[in-house]
């Protein structure tokens, strides 16, 4: 795919003007964000990434056209997972509700950039060395497999390294002070429960990116699809946890179809290595890979709704690619 430097102008400009308007209208008052509003940005982001998507399927052709929906499809379903634990953050943090939106805001905007420089690298490693396919692959049959055994665990934040070490060595305040990360008490300067709450959300972000970008290298090796696909899927995250917020905890199956999508990425991206050293080992194509990733989401989402039914006291969990917390987890500072 030809992409000029025009091109490329135009997208991320396109990228940060939405940001930009997001940041000076929906999210410049914090406040509690109603399912109208949220609905009607949901609506609005998915309808420019699908029109994205038009114009590459007009102007690059069908494949390039199915490879950009096939990534952006999978990205979106990974966002659904990172939900989950944004949500668990929030709870856990008690962060009041009306701050959500920025913290989700900052979150975002995060993510953009280390997914950015995520696959620059990766872009750089596949061209430069083709095994990349295989080492890509092995991380998300790994990271799959992983998160099939404990799909129906919780991840907590005090089992995140970086948030442990810092409760222990910054002077901290239990209580908000607005959407502020310090604040001053007896004149000294102190960190209040957002900042930890922006740590871990960062490294969430980070642990994400290092699963989402071999995925999406999956499905089209175009750094400019998986540019595209993962910011257009990471725009309207905000939104989409606003509208189905009531509605995560009812998707008990999602974290189990989300390992299973994983796994099959991570196989696809072999055998694409294998295919270009011998050419008689089948590849999966990309038309292929669309229909099995979206017959996946299907199933485990009618699957989800079935269980709830009959069983309504059953919860949804974003799952947990390892077992068990860190035995510091839970120690005294």
């Amino acid at each position: 795919m030809n992409v000029t430097l025009l091109t490329w102008t135009v997208v991320i400009g396109v990228i940060t003007a939405l940001i930009v308007i997001d940041l000076l209208t929906v999210s410049r008052k914090p406040h509690d964000v109603m399912f109208k509003e949220a609905a009607i940005w949901s609506i609005f982001y998915i309808g420019v990434a699908i029109a994205f998507g038009v114009w590459v399927w007009q102007s690059a052709g069908s494949q390039f056209g199915t490879e950009y929906f096939a990534a952006y499809l999978v990205e979106k379903s990974l966002s659904v997972d990172n939900l989950f634990v944004f949500i668990i953050i929030l709870a856990q943090f008690k962060v009041p509700s009306i701050f959500h939106q920025r913290v989700l805001m900052f979150g975002v905007i995060l993510a953009l950039v280390l997914r950015a420089i995520f696959i620059a690298v990766g872009a750089a490693a596949l061209a430069a060395f083709s095994f990349t396919f295989v080492i890509f692959g092995a991380i998300l049959i790994w990271t799959g497999v992983g998160l099939f055994k404990h799909w129906d665990e919780d991840p907590s934040p005090e089992d995140n390294a970086m948030v442990r070490t810092i409760r222990k060595r910054i002077a901290m305040t239990d209580e908000y002070d607005g959407s502020k990360i310090f604040t001053r008490q007896n004149g000294k300067r102190i960190a209040t429960p957002m900042f930890l709450v922006m740590i871990a959300i960062a490294s969430t972000d980070l642990l994400f990116a290092l699963d989402s970008i071999p995925a999406t290298f999956g499905v089209t090796q175009e750094p400019f699809l998986v540019f595209a696909a993962n910011a257009f899927a990471l725009l309207g995250l905000r939104a989409l946890y606003f509208l189905l917020k009531g509605l995560l905890d009812k998707l008990v199956y999602l974290s189990l179809g989300l390992s299973v999508i994983l796994m099959f990425i991570g196989i696809k991206l072999i055998l694409t290595y294998l295919h270009e050293t011998w050419t008689e080992i089948p590849k999966i194509p990309t038309v292929g890979s669309l229909a099995v990733i979206g017959l996946i989401l299907l199933v485990s989402t009618v699957a989800s709704f079935i269980k709830v039914k009959r069983d309504p006291k059953a919860q949804a969990h974003a799952g947990r690619v390892t077992s068990g917390k860190h035995p510091e987890a839970n120690s005294q500072d």
